[in-house]
């Protein structure tokens, strides 16, 4: 009985979003835009949190070299490298290479390089030391060594500024806790309000079947049951334009804070499905806020 009670009310709220579908699909589309800024939010503070444990465990060394080194000399410096614990190769970067990056940079103001007769840039080699591994010498000692080699211009790495680093992102996670509730408080007053909206809509509707006898329950089961949906829909539209965005610009960026190049990843599958669920249950918990003052009235 139970089973077949719950089968009704899922198809009564279906019902009622396909008959009432541009009522839905604004509330779906509000519903989407609070989502996104929280979405957006939690994406920042997930990459502050990525970058904190990145930097704390390890730091990022920056070898650049004098002219173009060729291939044999790359690998050759590369397997001296592998002799020391707790260091892994990150990328090697060309003087094309820099200089693109660079113009990226720039942006509309990548004109300025036009004029230079040649590229000034370094190549340069990118490494990881670990911390774990390879100890708190371990930089000054590559440092020495490599600054021996005759191609090798200058070594770069800064331990103070990982300290600092690290100090200011534990600051920013902890006022971004705060500013994420007060997002929280503010999505769910919005879709709160825009599920009232929904609910208003269909007055008479609810007012008829109070009048044959329709229990409150009865009455407020599929509207809870189309809040849910509408907080999932707006929750699947809200990751999909912040994919998006991730994807043609956010990925592109690049990040460098002092000789460290930080890389922006998007969400972990993990989240993503405690986003969705959370948005199944903003839009359950708007339904019942707004459902609560409705027939109080």
């Amino acid at each position: 009985m139970k089973i077949t009670l719950f089968h009704y009310f899922i198809k009564q709220a279906m019902a009622n979003i396909f008959e009432n579908r541009l009522v839905h699909l604004i509330g779906i589309g509000t519903m989407s835009i609070a989502f996104l800024i929280f979405y957006a939010f939690i994406l920042i503070f997930v990459n502050l949190n990525y970058w904190t444990e990145e930097q704390g465990s390890s730091l990022t060394m920056s070898i650049y070299f004098k002219g173009e080194p060729d291939r044999a000399v790359i690998e050759k410096i590369k397997k001296e490298l592998f002799l020391f614990p707790g260091v892994t190769i990150k990328r090697f970067i060309s003087k094309d290479d820099a200089m693109k990056s660079l113009r990226r940079r720039l942006g509309d103001k990548a004109g300025l390089l036009d004029g230079l007769k040649q590229n000034p840039l370094p190549a340069s080699l990118e490494i990881i030391l670990s911390r774990d591994k390879g100890g708190d010498t371990l930089p000054y000692q590559l440092k020495t060594k490599l600054e021996k080699i005759t191609i090798v211009d200058e070594v770069q790495y800064s331990q103070e500024w990982i300290r600092r680093f690290q100090a200011i992102m534990e600051a920013i996670k902890i006022v971004g806790i705060i500013f994420g509730g007060l997002l929280f408080l503010a999505a769910l007053f919005i879709i709160t309000n825009t599920i009232k909206l929904t609910i208003y809509s269909r007055k008479e509707e609810i007012e008829i079947l109070k009048l044959v006898g329709a229990t409150n329950s009865f009455v407020k089961i599929p509207f809870m049951i189309e809040g849910s949906i509408q907080g999932f829909l707006g929750g699947v539209v809200a990751l999909l334009i912040l994919f998006l965005v991730y994807i043609i610009a956010i990925a592109k960026i690049d990040i460098r804070i002092g000789f460290a190049s930080l890389d922006i990843v998007f969400l972990s599958p993990q989240y993503i499905l405690f986003l969705l669920l959370m948005s199944v249950v903003i839009g359950f918990i708007g339904s019942t806020i707004s459902l609560g003052r409705f027939f109080r009235i």
